[in-house]
């Protein structure tokens, strides 16, 4: 990049190799890579859509339909394609599902905005447009949303259905949608209004019999075994100790020596250690628990004891597996064996290790107040099982988000084309240029609709034009039902979304959009060049004060000895 001096001398201001393009080629260069990664999600749109097979450099598979798992297992190099993957990972992040829909809008904003640049409509302009519009598009879909609560359970299983068709779980989605009702259902926080931590409810996989085997328990599943065994396999009216520290001897912080001189003092320095061993084990005995969860070390002395007093006991189980359990057990984390308590033990009604497809697996069932629950998925595969994690995933945070605002909107394309009627009506009410980028949003909207019905092999046309229609007659909910490719009342048919799905995906592929029609140069330095880079003549690069880097007058680490 050169400025022009009055000699004819051209000045270089940037350096050798970095690269610049400006102007309409930037924003067309942006616009092209966005469209780009939206093309890659929307076949996997609605429920007909299909799946992308992922595999990384390390060869690992991932068979998936989710947007957000795909744009984050494309290794996407491009900058501007990178925002529409925040897009998708913001959606994710604020509701779970919508990933897809979010991803493949901000492409049509995108393709809808060069159309306008090459009409010389300025980005500015255009930018603020979409705001309006997406602004408007907010308040229109809180006017379309009906309200739903907590008791709604059909509702909701509906809700849970809506967000797994299509990730690979149909077939068995009664059971699962069961299953994620229950599940959140059983974790509202009513504390401070319903909160909803999906962190609260755990799910373990284990690949072997069918997804209709898939449960849900009251309390917790532990991926571990009990720490010997002759310790029961079974024990009902637990009572729980959680402890954080090793029930093994400390070992001292000094440097200390011993020095034994005779086999009896050999023998009674391991008594003593035994006796210590003991004493600890004799602590949680007398506290009353008969089940210990251990995060830490267990010495196998300390097993020993623990077995013959008939104590279940477990090690080094996570520390998010503990704190968990002090949610559904009621009991307190016990950092000093020495003090514990009868007060400091949770309660459930059994806790017990059974056999899963060849593995043993730690069930705590039978909570007092489960305020955190499991669900075991199986499948017949591994892909299938993280298949089905991730549509449980998806249906779980939208239940919660169901449950936390309370509102509904219609799927199956829909609201989209709704909205986007109303847009229309609203852009003819404004006389500036914006009017042009308020109808360009409202065109953009459709996209969803259309592409459900393309990934579904209908005529994407016909299929708008018989949407449109019933949506001018004042069939507010009338949707897409793309297995029997007519246009039916969705609400009716159970097709319901979170109103927050719609408003955030539309808000952030807004504002995605918006951010990259606002670039119009693109500066991209180039790694520095092998030859020193310090200009001619000059040193190479930290040779600046005369001395080997570090060795300001001493090797480093000797300061002041």
């Amino acid at each position: 990049m050169a400025g022009q001096m009055s000699g004819g001398q051209p000045i270089f201001i940037l350096r050798d190799g970095n690269q610049r393009t400006r102007g309409r080629d930037a924003q067309s260069n942006n616009i092209m890579a966005a469209k780009a990664v939206a093309e890659a999600v929307r076949t996997t749109l609605g429920p007909k859509g299909m799946d992308k097979m992922l595999v990384d450099s390390l060869g690992d598979v991932v068979i998936t339909n989710d947007g957000a798992t795909i744009l984050k297992e494309m290794d996407i190099e491009h900058p501007a394609a990178k925002m529409i993957v925040e897009v998708s990972k913001t959606q994710d992040d604020e509701v779970g599902d919508g990933t897809t829909t979010a991803a493949v809008i901000t492409g049509e904003l995108l393709k809808k905005a060069e159309d306008m640049i090459e009409q010389d409509v300025h980005p500015t302009i255009i930018a603020s447009g979409y705001r309006m519009a997406a602004e408007k598009a907010g308040e229109l879909l809180k006017e379309l949303a009906q309200d739903v609560t907590i008791d709604n359970r059909d509702t909701l299983i509906n809700i849970s259905n809506t967000a797994m068709t299509g990730k690979g779980a149909e077939a068995s989605k009664d059971v699962l949608s069961e299953i994620a009702v229950s599940a959140v259902a059983s974790i509202v926080d009513k504390t401070d209004g319903e909160t909803i931590d999906i962190d609260n409810i755990k799910v373990e996989k284990k690949v072997g019999g069918s997804i209709e085997d898939s449960e849900l328990i009251e309390g917790m599943i532990l991926d571990k075994e009990r720490v010997h065994s002759n310790m029961p396999k079974k024990v009902t009216d637990a009572k729980i100790a959680l402890i954080n520290s090793a029930i093994e001897l400390k070992e001292t912080e000094v440097d200390a020596e011993i020095s034994i001189t005779s086999p009896d003092q050999l023998q009674s320095f391991l008594d003593q250690e035994e006796k210590m061993l003991k004493g600890l084990v004799d602590k949680v005995v007398a506290s009353g628990a008969n089940v210990v969860f251990c995060q830490k070390g267990i010495d196998d002395m300390a097993q020993h004891f623990l077995a013959k007093e008939g104590i279940f006991a477990v090690r080094r189980v996570k520390k998010s597996d503990m704190e968990k359990l002090v949610r559904s057990t009621g009991g307190k984390l016990i950092t000093n064996i020495e003090e514990m308590t009868a007060d400091d033990l949770g309660k459930t009604e059994a806790v017990e290790e059974r056999k899963i497809a060849g593995d043993n697996m730690v069930f705590i069932t039978g909570c007092v107040n489960p305020r955190s629950v499991s669900i075991l998925l199986r499948g017949g595969t591994e892909h299938v099982v993280d298949n089905i994690e991730r549509a449980l995933h998806d249906a779980l945070r939208v239940v919660g988000v169901a449950i936390e605002d309370e509102k509904l909107v219609s799927g199956g394309g829909g609201p989209e084309v709704e909205v986007a009627l109303q847009l229309q009506d609203y852009a003819s009410s404004l006389s500036g240029r914006e009017q042009l980028a308020v109808k360009a949003f409202a065109e953009s909207l459709e996209v969803i609709p259309r592409t459900l019905a393309e990934n579904a092999g209908l005529d994407p046309i016909d299929m708008l034009v018989e949407l449109r229609s019933h949506h001018e007659k004042g069939a507010k909910t009338a949707g897409l039902d793309v297995y029997s490719g007519k246009v039916i009342d969705m609400w009716d048919a159970g097709v319901v979304e979170p109103l927050r799905i719609k408003t955030q995906a539309i808000n952030a592929a807004a504002e995605a959009s918006v951010m990259i029609l606002r670039i119009d140069d693109v500066i991209a330095s180039s790694n520095p060049s092998p030859s020193g880079g310090g200009g001619e003549g000059g040193m190479p690069p930290g040779m600046g004060g005369g001395m080997p880097p570090g060795m300001g007058g001493m090797p480093p680490g000797m300061g002041g000895m």
